[in-house]
């Protein structure tokens, strides 16, 4: 799979906008783990970014909060294959998946009634409740 294909969202590459580094992973494989850096690390600097607008900019730095840095930047990480390029597909399969949930707006939710049979249900519920307790009492003495 060829990863730049990956880096597009839409209309918009984010090719140069992203730097990866690469360091010595902690996942499978071995002695392999400890000679090759398979471990990739993607950095994307939000506010710098001109393929963002500013409202969208603002979401991700809202909804995305917990993973950004004090500089301002998107830091993901995968270390779970033993292949460089694997983790860097991975790195930006992730990327593109937390962009495009941050940026999709949420559902507004329509107001609606409860139902006469859900209502008639929760009310049985509450018969049979209070009658259990009720038998619990009369028991008891």
């Amino acid at each position: 799979m060829n990863y730049f294909c990956l880096m597009e969202m839409g209309d918009k590459d984010f090719a140069g906008e992203l730097h990866f580094s690469a360091s010595r992973s902690s996942g499978p494989g071995g002695q392999n783990v400890n000679k090759v850096s398979t471990k990739m690390e993607l950095r994307f600097h939000v506010a710098s970014s001109s393929l963002l607008s500013e409202d969208e900019k603002a979401l991700i730095l809202e909804k995305l909060a917990n993973r950004i840095n004090a500089v301002g930047e998107l830091i993901l990480v995968s270390q779970s294959e033993r292949s460089q390029l694997q983790n860097k597909e991975k790195v930006i399969e992730k990327f593109i998946a937390l962009l495009t949930r941050a940026l999709t707006p949420r559902k507004k939710r329509k107001v609606t009634r409860p139902s006469k049979a859900s209502r008639e249900e929760r009310l049985e519920l509450k018969r049979q409740q209070s009658e259990k307790k009720e038998r619990r009492r009369n028991s008891g003495r």
